[in-house]
C-alpha cells in the first residue's frame, strides 16, 4: 500500500537543496502540505525565507501541491518558534518533523578552535532540539507524531577531522533514544536517518563520479518509510545508491568477576568480555542495570 501524507503537515529544516529538496518534492508529491525551512538573509536567522525555500514551494505548487517557506536559523529559538506558529496559523498541525539542516566545519581536531566546534554543534544538535522541542507539544496534543534526526557514520564510526560534525550527529541519537520512551504513549515515533548522498556539503568529499551513484533523491524513500504512519520507534535507517541498511547499538553478554574485581581481572577475562557472541541491542536504558544484576545473581 502506498505511504501518502494527505492532510498531514511535514516541516523540513535545510530544505532549499541537497537532500532536505529532495524530500519535500516526495512528501508533497504523496500529498502532504510541506514547510520548506531554508536559511534566510537576516544575519541573526530569525527570518526571511531564502531564495532556494521560495524555489522548492514553487516547484512544490507548480506541480499541484501545498508549500511554505521559511527562513529561520534552526540555532534561533524565536525565529524557530515564529516558523511554528506561522505553520499553526495556517495549517493547524504538524505531523512530521525531519531535522535536516546542517554544516560542515572540518579540520583535525588539534587545529580546530572550540568556536568552530561549538558552531557545528550548535547547528546539528541544538538545532535538532530547538525545532523538536517547538513542535514537541504540538505532536502531543494531537496524539501524532514523526520525528526524523538525521544522524551519520561520521557520528557511528568517526571518521577523521569531524570530531565536531561527529559529536553532533552522535548527540541526536541519544536525544531520539530519550524521546523515543518520552512520545511513546502519544504515538510520536522518534528515529534517525544516516544518509550517504552526493550533495553540494559534501561534494569535496565524494570523487566526481560518485555524484550519479549517490543522487539525493535515492535517499528520501528512507524518509517517507520513517515518516510513515507503521514506521518504527528508535530505528537508525542507513541509506544511499539505493541500498538500505539498519544500524544498531549492541552490547555482549558481559561476565561477572564478583564484587571485588581487580583492573587485571577484566584484563584475564576481555576476550570474553569483548566477545559480541550473543550480544543484544537494548531499548532503554534501564535494561543495562537489569541485566548487570542478572549476572550479580548468577554469580
Amino acid at each position: 500500500m502506498e505511504i501518502r501524507f494527505d492532510d498531514q503537515v511535514v516541516m523540513i529544516t535545510g530544505a532549499g537543496a541537497g537532500l532536505g529538496r529532495c524530500h519535500a518534492l516526495e512528501f508533497a508529491r504523496r500529498g502532504a502540505a510541506v514547510v520548506v525551512n531554508d536559511l534566510g538573509p537576516e544575519p541573526d536567522g530569525s527570518g526571511g525565507p531564502s531564495e532556494a525555500a521560495q524555489s522548492v514551494v514553487a516547484e512544490i505548487e507548480a506541480a499541484g501541491g501545498q508549500a511554505m517557506a521559511h527562513g529561520a536559523s534552526v540555532t534561533h529559538e524565536g525565529g524557530v518558534a515564529a516558523m511554528v506558529d506561522e505553520v499553526m496559523k495556517r495549517w493547524g498541525r504538524i505531523d512530521v518533523l525531519v531535522n535536516n539542516a546542517g554544516i560542515l566545519g572540518d579540520k583535525a581536531f588539534h587545529n580546530m578552535t572550540l568556536d568552530g566546534f561549538q558552531k557545528v554543534l550548535d547547528v546539528h544538535l541544538m538545532g535538532t532540539v530547538m525545532a523538536t522541542h517547538a513542535v514537541w507539544p504540538i505532536m502531543r496534543e494531537q496524539s501524532y507524531g514523526r520525528v526524523i534526526v538525521t544522524t551519520s557514520s561520521s557520528g557511528l564510526y568517526g571518521n577523521f577531522g569531524q570530531s565536531n560534525y561527529g559529536a553532533g550527529k552522535m548527540g541526536v541519537l541519544g536525544l531520539i533514544s530519550t524521546l523515543k520512551l518520552e512520545g511513546e504513549k502519544y504515538n510520536i515515533r522518534c528515529t534517525a536517518l544516516a544518509p550517504t548522498a552526493w550533495t553540494q556539503m559534501t561534494s569535496d568529499i565524494f570523487p566526481a563520479e560518485a555524484e550519479d551513484m549517490f543522487k539525493p533523491e535515492k535517499v528520501s524513500p528512507a524518509v517517507i518509510y520513517l515518516a510513515g504512519g507503521d514506521a518504527p520507534t528508535g530505528t537508525i535507517l542507513c541509506a544511499g545508491a539505493g541500498g538500505f541498511a539498519r544500524a544498531a547499538l549492541l552490547e555482549t553478554p558481559g561476565v561477572y568477576l564478583g564484587p571485588d574485581a581487580s583492573a587485571e581481572d577484566i584484563a584475564a577475562n576481555w576476550e570474553a568480555i569483548a566477545s559480541m557472541e550473543g550480544a543484544v541491542e537494548h531499548f532503554a536504558g534501564l535494561e543495562q542495570p537489569q541485566k548487570m544484576t542478572k549476572l550479580f545473581q548468577s554469580g
